[in-house]
């Protein structure tokens, strides 16, 4: 075998779970051999460089052998070898997605506690929505 779909080789790879996923993704343009946008059907060989994208990692891979048959994954790990950049920068995503905050902490404001709500209901009851203005009255 010296040529292989492009869907049919990421799918024995083991990058995706099932080869429609495979087609999906490179249909939206996440996977790239030798620095072109690929369609699915595009036949790969040995030594073409493939890149592919996964949420916020880009792989970059070097093609060592062909394969249309998933199996274990030792076996889909020889397929290919990713090069020494991608893994640098795969490490480097990883390190700054675990030191970045938690997204929920960044919420300052959410549902009103009922001391809130009993705070807000007194202001109202004052004139609070009848003024006309938010400066303060001086009399």
């Amino acid at each position: 075998m010296d040529k292989i779909r492009i869907d049919k080789w990421l799918w024995a790879a083991r990058f995706y779970k099932t080869r429609s996923l495979a087609t999906d993704e490179i249909g939206k343009g996440r996977v790239e051999i030798n620095g072109q946008t690929a369609k699915a059907s595009r036949e790969l060989k040995a030594g073409d460089m493939v890149s592919t994208r996964q949420g916020d990692i880009t792989r970059t891979l070097k093609v060592l052998a062909l394969s249309d048959q998933r199996g274990p994954a030792p076996v889909a790990q020889a397929l290919y070898e990713e090069t020494p950049e991608s893994i640098a920068l795969r490490e480097k995503t990883n390190v700054q997605r675990r030191l970045a905050r938690e997204p929920a902490l960044s919420i300052e404001q959410g549902r009103p506690t009922k001391r809130n709500r009993r705070e807000l209901e007194k202001a109202k009851e004052v004139g609070w929505n009848d003024r006309w203005s938010a400066s303060v009255d001086f009399e």
